[in-house]
């Protein structure tokens, strides 16, 4: 059995990965930090789904707690197949309003995270010459958005992360990619007013906003054996808010 490692699978698009990755027959290892009872909730579907899944805490800026996480998940499940760095937060600001505190933050979650967790979970995947990394960026890391520089900039920092890292271990025959998601509804968005969200689904080809479930659709493809000759790139699930 497949084993899937997902971060911040507590809630929004991670539960939906935990979910699709069960119903694919995966083992899942889910990666929560502050919100204990949706952890518990998820673990609740996981176990109705017949799923072999683990809680594991851990928060991924700090580089002492994922080590201990992705230890546990190794001994628990013998190997990581899969790996989603789906953990991240959001925050709206100007610039000039912004703190070095507010930049450290982003910065150490939604960039250093995605390290962090790569560090120590890339070693077993290279030594068994198989792996799938998928790592969940923003179409504002492609286009940039106003009042949120830090956010853009660390989702920015995802995209080159992942293409760099794609080159330098595909050889050894691990994937890399990243799936960059246009507005979805998520509670990272649930603080938008209805006026922001209409205007949003105006903007976007389909007229709508995305669901959690399309996110994670993508993400599994990209896990599959399916996608086994693609690597380093920019799956955009934006509903073509972006176009080409």
């Amino acid at each position: 059995m497949k084993t899937v490692l997902i971060t911040g699978a507590s809630r929004g698009i991670g539960r939906a990965c935990a979910l699709a990755f069960a119903r694919e027959g995966y083992a899942v290892a889910a990666c929560w930090h502050k919100n204990e009872a949706a952890a518990r909730s998820l673990l609740d579907e996981l176990s109705a789904l017949g799923c072999d899944a683990e809680l594991y805490r851990a928060d991924v800026a700090d580089p002492a707690s994922v080590e201990a996480m992705a230890a546990a998940a190794e001994k628990r499940f013998g190997h990581i197949d899969a790996l989603v760095n789906n953990a991240g937060i959001a925050q709206q600001k100007l610039f000039t309003d912004l703190t070095a505190a507010d930049w450290d933050r982003m910065l150490s979650v939604n960039a250093g995270g995605v390290f962090h967790t790569c560090r120590c979970v890339l070693p077993g995947m290279l030594r068994r010459h198989s792996g799938r990394i998928v790592n969940i960026s923003s179409i504002w890391g492609i286009s940039g958005a106003s009042c949120e520089v830090h956010y853009s900039a660390s989702k920015a920092a995802v995209i080159g992360f992942t293409r760099a890292l794609a080159q330098e271990v595909g050889p050894s025959g691990v994937t890399v990619n990243c799936v960059a998601p246009g507005v979805i509804d998520t509670e990272m968005n649930a603080n938008l007013s209805p006026e922001t969200l209409a205007a949003l689904c105006g903007e976007t080809p389909l007229c709508r906003i995305g669901s959690p479930e399309e996110v994670a659709d993508a993400v599994v493809f990209l896990c599959g054996g399916k996608a086994r000759f693609i690597t380093g790139q920019v799956l955009k699930v934006d509903g073509g808010f972006l176009g080409g």
